[in-house]
């Protein structure tokens, strides 16, 4: 089977993974579920190559799987089923003193239950690795700790607890061991001062023997019980209208209403100030999503009791400075109509760049109602 098959990693929903694989119905298979937006695909190297291509046209990033060159969780696995069998035909399973959750089923399951057969279709079919976590999460755990020599499943974990309805009864903690050329004690002991910083037990007489190092005290410090921050910078325009609307969010910091009855929806954007918006980049350059766009007029409608956004058309990108640029950013203008007799308002997005000693052109980037 080797060299026949191969694995593509998909940052998609498995929903939307399965209708870009029905072109290839038959050669390739969503071979695991690893989050909400996180499967792998596998299957012939011809098959990989034609989806990857497609959905590079497409704009979605993804990768072959390094070091793969059989098509696991496929029904190539098909091909050795007896083989397995017979050689997995001496496993006698036993009760288990440590719970197991199963990515074959994606739920706590009976150890004795691990026969041959079991493990053939741990090897055969897809890896239910996001529902398992979920399964977890529903049984209480809040810490997640992934024992390898990289952090390959961390992330897809982090997805599968993002948001999830265990969240607001805790803080849920996704942490690694050791790393891609940093397996050494140093990189197991930050991994268990993250555990530590996360609220998890840690034994650190057991940690620290035959190390040298020792446990003392943090000194004091002069503004203990102070307040040491500093201020932010305060947002342009009528803090106080915007107190009276009670406006909260994140990229929207005050709202003004105009002598012609429009209404202006301020912020000052930045990757400094919103680090979140540096993972959204196309070639190197930070672009603001679309769907923050259709956010803030939707924040904007409820506000004026339109909520409903009907229209919203992209003109123009708005980028972000970034790099060692990242402080710089950009004033946010967004202008509300009034309403019309059937209540319908017209919205509009505009930008420049946020330099004091300039009076740069406003860009238009959004319109709609």
């Amino acid at each position: 089977m080797t060299g026949r098959g191969g694995m593509l990693y998909v940052p998609l929903p498995p929903v939307e993974a399965e209708r870009w694989i029905g072109g290839w119905k038959g050669r390739l298979s969503v071979a695991a579920v690893n989050g909400p937006s996180s499967v792998t695909v596998s299957g012939d190297p011809e098959a990989l190559d034609g989806l990857h291509a497609c959905l590079a046209d497409e704009g979605v990033l993804c990768w072959r799987v390094p070091g793969v060159d059989f098509a696991g969780h496929s029904p190539q696995i098909g091909e050795i089923r007896e083989d397995l069998l017979t050689l997995l035909s001496g496993i006698a399973p036993r009760p288990s003193r440590v719970p197991f959750c199963s990515t074959v089923t994606g739920g706590l399951l009976d150890t004795t239950a691990l026969d041959a057969t079991y493990w053939y279709r741990n090897l055969r079919t897809t890896v239910r690795f996001a529902e398992a976590v979920r399964s977890l999460l529903d049984a209480g755990h809040r810490a997640f700790v992934e024992i390898s020599t990289h952090p390959t499943l961390t992330y897809g974990t982090e997805l599968s607890t993002a948001g999830s309805d265990a969240e607001p009864h805790g803080d849920i903690a996704v942490i690694g061991t050791l790393r891609r050329d940093e397996g050494g004690p140093g990189r197991m002991l930050l991994s268990l001062g993250e555990a530590y910083t996360a609220g998890l037990p840690v034994d650190w007489a057991a940690a620290l023997k035959g190390t040298g190092a020792r446990r003392c005290e943090l000194p004091t410090y002069a503004f203990q019980r102070r307040r040491y921050w500093l201020d932010a910078p305060p947002q342009a325009a009528a803090p106080a209208d915007a107190a009276r609307r009670g406006v909260r969010h994140p990229l929207l910091g005050a709202v003004v209403d105009l002598p012609g009855a429009d209404t202006v929806f301020t912020g000052r954007l930045s990757v400094a100030r919103h680090p979140w918006l540096a993972d959204h980049a196309v070639a190197d350059t930070v672009l603001l999503p679309g769907v923050a766009f259709l956010e803030m007029a939707a924040h904007a409608g409820r506000r004026l009791g339109s909520e409903l956004v009907e229209e919203l058309t992209l003109a123009a990108p708005l980028t972000l400075p970034s790099g060692d640029a990242a402080a710089l950013g950009v004033q946010l203008r967004l202008t509300v109509g009034p309403a019309d007799t059937a209540g319908r308002r017209t919205v509009a997005f505009h930008s420049r760049p946020d330099d004091p000693g300039a009076e740069g052109e406003w860009t238009r980037h959004a319109s709609g109602f």
